[in-house]
């Protein structure tokens, strides 16, 4: 029994660890340092799966103005009015369902030490954990032939708890700077 609740306690707080794994892909014949200036493809956003209860106005904005801040920071200009940029930026949202299958051990025999032997049956517990991960991916497309130049993107389990407004800002801002870490490749 306390090693199914040691196990329980340990996967609770590896799925609350928050950690974000990070991909990312680009053409190396591209030269990045030409790209100087960016804007919003069409679509600018997309969420995976279409569904109401993931797409929110407000979660969209944050995570645009996060783009926008981070490519800012790496010298990428967004280009003003109607001129094209030299790289088209798309951001998706995807939410998938994962589960895990986990099995805990607990009874059999046991040696005591000068206590003589100790046993019992083995019992094995499986029991199948669902949860959610979040996954926010940037794709940038070189502006003159619309083809994908770089993709970066962040996972992360969700927890089920309900983060305030700020909290959710923060997640964002924290996850895209981490996926844009990774451009221009090096």
């Amino acid at each position: 029994m306390i090693r199914r609740l040691l196990l329980l306690g340990l996967l609770l707080g590896l799925a609350a660890c928050e950690t974000v794994n990070l991909n990312r892909d680009y053409d190396s014949s591209r030269d990045f340092a030409a790209y100087r200036s960016w804007n919003w493809a069409q679509p600018a956003f997309e969420y995976r799966p279409d569904d109401p209860r993931i797409k929110s106005d407000l979660t969209e904005q944050r995570i645009r103005d996060a783009i926008a801040d981070q490519l800012e920071q790496r010298g990428l200009r967004q280009a003003q009015g109607s001129a094209k940029g030299d790289v088209q930026v798309r951001a998706y949202l995807i939410v998938d369902q994962r589960l895990d299958q986990v099995t805990t051990y607990s009874g059999g025999y046991w040696a005591g030490y000068g206590a003589g032997y100790w046993g019992g049956p083995a019992i094995a517990e499986s029991r199948t954990l669902s949860y959610k991960v979040a996954t926010i991916q940037v794709d940038m497309l070189d502006g003159k032939d619309g083809r994908l130049v770089w993709r970066g993107s962040g996972e992360q389990v969700m927890n089920n708890s309900t983060p305030s407004p700020a909290e959710r800002e923060a997640q964002v801002r924290d996850v895209v700077k981490k996926i844009l870490t990774l451009y221009p490749p090096h």
